[in-house]
């Protein structure tokens, strides 16, 4: 089973912005987390975070998803306020992670889960 890269990045930059509102480790709740993971768009932005994440913090574009600023803005909202990604204000860009340590901790091989999904062809 792949481990996915998010997990073995190097520590967290020392110069972080402080992360946008979110819910503790306590506060994750499997219902709500996997209603998230049930939009295929939202599980492959976590999976692609998993899978392909070299830097610690993604902006939007890097996605490349071809879809408005607003639906975006509402499937990273939804991720974050399940408690799959944090989210962190860089000026103008909002940049994510996925929160690797604290969802391993809560729902253990959940992520592992996700990182072996692969999107069903349109």
């Amino acid at each position: 089973m792949p481990t996915p890269n998010a997990a073995t990045r190097p520590d967290t930059p020392a110069d972080l912005p402080e992360p946008l509102s979110e819910p503790s480790i306590e506060e994750l709740r499997l219902e709500v987390v996997m209603g998230a993971l049930g939009d295929p768009l939202r599980m492959g932005i976590v999976h692609k975070l998993l899978v392909d994440a070299e830097d610690f913090d993604h902006a939007c574009g890097w996605f490349g998803l071809d879809r408005p600023k607003s639906s975006l803005t509402h499937h990273f909202r939804t991720l974050r306020d399940a408690g799959l990604i944090r989210q962190r204000q860089y000026g103008l860009e909002r940049r994510s992670h996925v929160r690797v340590a604290d969802l391993n901790a809560r729902f253990p091989g959940l992520l592992a889960l996700v990182a072996d999904w692969a999107p069903q062809p349109e």
